[in-house]
């Protein structure tokens, strides 16, 4: 018995050892979309700050497919020593995982939350030259061209893809989903009027909003966007079950040892807390949404239900 408790003593020191020098070497922070889309926005964007405050390298690695599923798959059977994390987002982390017959992973209890990053509305947007001036108008053109209208997404199981599915719900329209490989080439088809409508993160839409490429017809969240301060709110409209905020954030594998999360989060909201950081991500759509492990955890478990239930009500499925 006191070989074995010495053996715990020895490995809880190595461990608390490790996590009080960590980092030691480069860390890898995964990006499970193509580059160009608002999750490499975030990844790229905090990417600097943070190494300089950890003091060491930290390497964006895409690998995108799957809607994210398979960079947060990857992420899963990562050792959980804190030299892999991922940038996660509501897609693969409260969506995706419900659409497959059977859970590829656990959302809620198969990763280490570590610190929220952002929170914000997405938009809806059609091309310039739609007779709609709102959604309100949008989904009366849309109810008069039944069968004819279609919705775009970044991609089958992601956030864009969701909802495009909770219009439907809170409209009464049945829109075709047009699914994309992300959302630069979803954005080009609805410029090119392949498509009729997309919902998305500001990060993505607002340059083309405030370029005239496209134009915006509501914002999904609870108040409206600084950034377009004269589109009104789903809410606003008549449609308040189209409330969705999108959610960014540091995520890494189950198990990682608390000293180690403890100092990532620490790290990360001094790095959030920048005005001129802040600034950034207000100007591409997104409020810098500082969140601790528990809070995120909790945040994440809330939308996790709230899309899991959505996606039952609609009887969507992938495979």
């Amino acid at each position: 018995m006191k070989k074995i408790l010495t053996t715990v003593a020895l490995c809880a020191a190595a461990t608390l050892a490790a996590a009080q020098g960590y980092p030691t070497k480069p860390i890898k922070l995964i990006v499970g979309y193509p580059p160009g889309g608002g999750i490499d926005f975030a990844a790229r964007t905090i990417q600097q700050p943070l190494q300089e405050a950890l003091k060491q390298q930290i390497i964006v690695e895409y690998k995108p497919g799957a809607g994210g599923m398979l960079a947060a798959g990857e992420l899963a059977r990562a050792a959980p020593d804190g030299y892999t994390l991922l940038l996660a987002n509501t897609g693969p982390f409260a969506i995706a995982p419900y659409l497959q017959a059977k859970l590829p992973y656990d959302p809620v209890k198969q990763f280490t939350y570590i610190g929220q990053i952002s929170a914000g509305s997405y938009i809806a947007v059609t091309r310039p030259d739609h007779p709609a001036k709102d959604l309100r108008e949008f989904v009366a053109w849309a109810r008069g061209n039944a069968g004819k209208v279609n919705y775009a997404s970044g991609g089958n199981g992601t956030s864009t893809h969701l909802n495009g599915e909770l219009m439907n719900q809170a409209t009464g329209l049945d829109m075709t989903h047009v699914p994309y490989k992300g959302s630069a080439p979803a954005v080009q088809d609805l410029i090119g009027g392949q498509t009729q409508i997309l919902i998305d993160a500001g990060t993505v839409l607002l340059p083309q909003v405030k370029g005239g490429k496209l134009k915006a017809l509501a914002v999904t969240g609870p108040r409206r966007d600084p950034q377009l301060p004269d589109v009104p709110t789903v809410r606003e409209l008549g449609f308040p079950s189209m409330e969705a905020v999108g959610f960014q954030g540091l995520v890494g594998p189950a198990g990682m040892p608390k000293d180690v999360v403890d100092k990532l989060s620490a790290e990360l909201a001094k790095v959030l807390a920048n005005p001129e950081l802040k600034a950034k991500f207000a100007t591409a759509g997104a409020d810098v949404h500082s969140q601790g492990p528990v809070e995120f955890a909790g945040f994440a478990k809330a939308e996790n239900e709230k899309w899991s239930r959505l996606i039952r009500e609609r009887k969507l499925q992938l495979d």
